[in-house]
């Protein structure tokens, strides 16, 4: 049963460490290999043209930005 514990506390201290170097970091997870990119895929989707779920979202992301780069206070 201790080496239970023992392993249980190992994989928290880790999780604790890992949870402190985001905060601090500011720094997204990615993985060794380089993502995407490194083989060659620049977006997850390759349609030529975005679909109009996304187009919703860049144009509501647009006028949030407009906003604030407007807002007086």
């Amino acid at each position: 049963m201790a080496i239970y514990l023992v392993t249980f506390g190992v994989f928290l201290l880790v999780i604790l460490a890992m949870a402190v170097g985001y905060i601090f970091q500011r720094k997204s997870v990615s993985g060794s290999c380089g993502g995407l990119d490194g083989i060659g895929i620049v977006k997850e989707c390759d349609c030529p043209e975005p679909c109009d779920a996304r187009k919703k979202r860049e144009a509501r992301a647009a006028r949030q930005a407009e906003w604030k780069k407007n807002q007086i206070i």
